[in-house]
Order: structure tokens, then C-alpha cells, then sequence
């Protein structure tokens, strides 16, 4: 595979120090390529996930991923792209993070597919190995304090209201000094990232060359931004996380189903694996039938099976078909919470299902109807569901066989009126 080509083709090649020449670089053998990941949290999130899905990209082009979790550098992070400190993680806090960082990449990098088998490794390990003074004489006195405050990352800081820490500040160094020893111990010599990682990467090349006399290389995709050139995996409700204790399956797919068309034909060409045929042809059909959103329904697919395997992606699936009036039935409390977050609820004694709750008065009392008169007439013309199972028997009793799950009842009036009731 041509990946430089590639990576053109799908808009993710922003910057690199050779254009003409890496192509030929990698074509003739194997490389092995890092890129690091900020442990600020135990969960990547999706602005994660397109370096994670570059190094696969390499690697599914026969090079050799290494993928470098930040346990030393979280623990100051990095100034780029911020304009303020961030608050400092204690080692015990970054251990559990690395730990939750380190079982998504397992799903998205091959860890066992021989020489070209990625790495996961932790700068702590090198880093945690130094005193201050041996840093500042074996790393620090190749760094000129000119060049660095020339960084992009570093100017933005100086000249805003926040100013730079002394210790954001030497960010840069323990960066550069990853790429050394993953060049010296692995024989790295690419590294990639994001767009605000350009100073970064350049200064470990720099540093590279001055301690190993070696030539390394860097790229950089652009980073994930919707349209209006706001940050992707931001919603009102907060982060989209890759893990599912964070943000479940459901919530993941539906994040990409509701991809606005604006933004789906760069998705599908950041975030999947989909050949130029079908994305283009997917183009195509955004264009002459929007309606179907058969780009965002692809897109959702590929990434929920991705980051949460086939059964995830089929509770994703099951979960929205229930949406669209799919017979709900063995689904949890969590699940239907997540599912039916906006819908108004009624709560009710359990007890109450032992000698049966009249589905009148429970339709009046959700509020479905305001009378019970309505209610009748409701059961009686077929817009009353239980479970998304339509009831038509005006003297019907709700018992517990009725229960959805552990503790709820879902009850809907026509095609998009839901309420859930709550037997405690």
C-alpha cells in the first residue's frame, strides 16, 4: 500500500519533513513509527482516535507501531494547544489511566501479528530514570531556549493572559527525548500526530540528530474539528470516550449517526478504512438522497464495530431500532436510561404490578393523556404501546410480566410519544 498516498487522498497529510521523499522511505522496507497519547483520563476519547487509527493505518501497510502512553509527561502535559495549566496527576491517578488506555489500544492495534506487531510503551520507564541534573546535562544543553520560544505551542502562551509554568515549559524536552530512545532502543524513526504537535515532533528530530546523529521524520494530520471548527466528541452532555463504561455503545453509534452532512465525508475518510470507491459513492448518495443518511449509519458502523466489537455494535443497533418502535424486551435499567434519557418518567410502588395497574390510569397518570376518557379512545383507535407492543384491550392490567427490565415499563402514544414508568 502506497500510505502517503493515501493519507493525500483522505485529506490527513498536513505537514511533514520530507514530501518528496518519505514516500520512497517507506516504500523500500519496513519503519517503525510512534505516536503519544496524553493519560490525562483512564478512557481515549474520539479525538484519539485518529492518530490511533493512523498508526493502524502504517501498520496495516507493514511498518511497525509503537504507541507511547505519556506516564511521565502526563504528569506535567503538554502546553500545545491549551491556554492554561493543566492540573497535575499523581502517579497513582496516571497508573490507572495508563491501565485503561492500554486495553482500548489493544482493540485497534494488532499486538501479535509478528515483525510488524505494535508496541505500547510508557515514557515513565526511561524518564522516571533520570535526576534533574543528569536531564539538564545530557538532554537540556542541546536545546536552545531561542528556538524553543519560537515554538508555535510556546508563543501562543507567552503572549496570552496565562503565561507559561517553567514546567509546561520543558514539556518539549521529555517529548524530544521520547523519540531519541525509541529511536535508539526500537529503532524508531517516525514519528506522528496531530497538527499541534509539529514543534514537538521537530524538536525530537532536532534532538535526534544532535545526539544520535540519526535523520528521523515527522507528519502531521489535521486535528478533528466539525465544520464551524469546533472540536468532534464534544457534546452538551460532555466527552465522547471510547470507553464503555463512559459512553456506552449506543451512545457512541448514535454520536455518528446524527453526523451532520457537512462533516460526514471527512469522517469517513478519517476515521475508516472504507476504500475511495465507497466513500466516494457514499458522497454521491449524501448528495442526491441526504434523507437516507446511509453515510452516517456507515460511518456509526464502522467505528462502534471498531471500538466496541460486533456485540457492541449490535446493542447499539438493537438499541436504536427500538427507537423506531422495535419490541422492547431483556434490556437493562442502564440500557433503557440511556436510551430514553429525555423522556419524562413516573414513578410507582412495585406492589402495584402484584394485583395489576389499570393501563388507563397509568397512560393518564404519565401523562399521555389528560383524561382518562382519552386514554379509552386512545386504546381504542391502536395508538397505545406497551414495550412498543401495541395494546388494544381497554381493561388491560400492567403486571410483571410487562416489565421492560429490571424495574421500568416504556408506554407510548402514537409514533414518537414515550413516558416510563418506574416500579420501585
Amino acid at each position: 500500500m502506497d500510505i502517503i498516498a493515501d493519507l493525500k487522498w483522505r485529506g490527513l497529510l498536513y505537514q511533514s519533513t520530507d514530501d518528496a521523499g518519505l514516500q520512497p522511505w517507506l516504500a523500500k522496507q519496513s519503519r517503525t513509527l510512534y505516536s503519544g497519547f496524553d493519560p490525562t483520563a483512564d478512557s481515549l476519547h474520539v479525538g484519539s482516535l485518529l492518530p490511533l487509527l493512523n498508526l493502524r493505518r502504517f501498520q496495516r501497510a507493514g511498518h511497525r507501531p509503537i504507541a507511547l502512553v505519556g506516564g511521565a509527561t502526563g504528569m506535567i502535559g503538554d502546553p500545545s494547544g491549551k491556554s492554561a495549566e493543566r492540573n497535575l496527576l499523581d502517579s497513582e491517578q496516571l497508573a490507572q489511566n495508563v491501565a485503561g488506555i492500554a486495553t482500548q489500544m489493544q482493540s485497534i492495534l494488532d499486538f501479535e501479528c509478528g515483525p510488524t506487531s505494535a508496541l505500547l510503551v510508557n515514557n515513565s520507564d526511561w524518564i522516571g530514570q533520570f535526576s534533574y541534573i543528569d536531564f539538564l546535562r545530557d538532554v537540556g544543553k542541546n536545546f536552545s531556549v531561542n528556538v524553543m520560544l519560537a515554538k508555535e505551542s510556546v508563543k501562543n502562551r507567552i503572549e496570552g493572559d496565562t503565561g507559561i509554568s517553567y514546567t509546561e515549559f520543558s514539556y518539549m524536552l521529555l517529548q524530544a527525548y521520547d523519540f531519541v530512545h525509541l529511536n535508539r532502543s526500537f529503532g524508531c524513526e517516525l514519528q506522528i500526530g496531530g497538527s499541534d504537535q509539529w514543534g514537538n515532533i521537530t524538536a525530537g528530530i532536532d534532538l535526534g540528530r544532535r545526539m544520535n546523529s540519526v535523520q528521523l521524520y515527522g507528519i502531521t494530520c489535521p486535528l478533528l474539528t466539525k465544520s464551524d471548527g469546533s472540536k468532534m466528541g464534544k457534546t452538551e452532555t460532555g466527552t465522547i470516550w471510547l470507553s464503555a463504561d463512559k459512553t456506552s455503545p449506543y451512545q457512541f453509534y448514535q454520536y455518528w449517526i446524527t453526523t451532520a452532512d457537512a462533516d460526514a465525508g471527512k469522517c469517513l475518510r478519517f476515521l475508516t478504512e472504507l476504500e475511495q470507491e465507497e466513500i466516494e459513492s457514499l458522497d454521491a448518495a449524501r448528495e442526491s438522497q441526504p434523507h437516507l443518511r446511509e453515510s452516517q449509519k456507515r460511518l456509526a458502523e464502522f467505528l462502534t464495530q471498531l471500538v466496541h466489537g460486533e456485540a457492541g455494535l449490535q446493542k447499539a443497533q438493537n438499541a436504536t431500532a427500538i427507537l423506531f418502535g422495535a419490541e422492547i424486551e431483556n434490556i437493562s435499567d442502564v440500557e433503557l436510561g440511556q436510551i430514553f434519557a429525555d423522556v419524562p418518567s413516573a414513578a410507582f410502588a412495585k406492589t402495584l404490578l402484584d394485583e395489576g395497574l389499570v393501563l388507563i390510569d397509568a397512560i393518564a397518570q404519565a401523562g399521555l393523556v389528560k383524561s382518562k376518557g382519552e386514554g379509552r379512545r386512545a386504546i381504542e383507535e391502536g395508538s397505545i404501546y406497551v414495550n412498543n407492543k401495541r395494546v388494544s384491550i381497554t381493561d388491560y392490567k400492567l403486571t410483571m410480566v410487562d416489565l421492560a427490565s429490571e424495574t421500568s415499563i416504556v408506554l407510548r402514544k402514537g409514533k414518537r410519544n414515550y413516558a416510563i414508568l418506574r416500579f420501585e
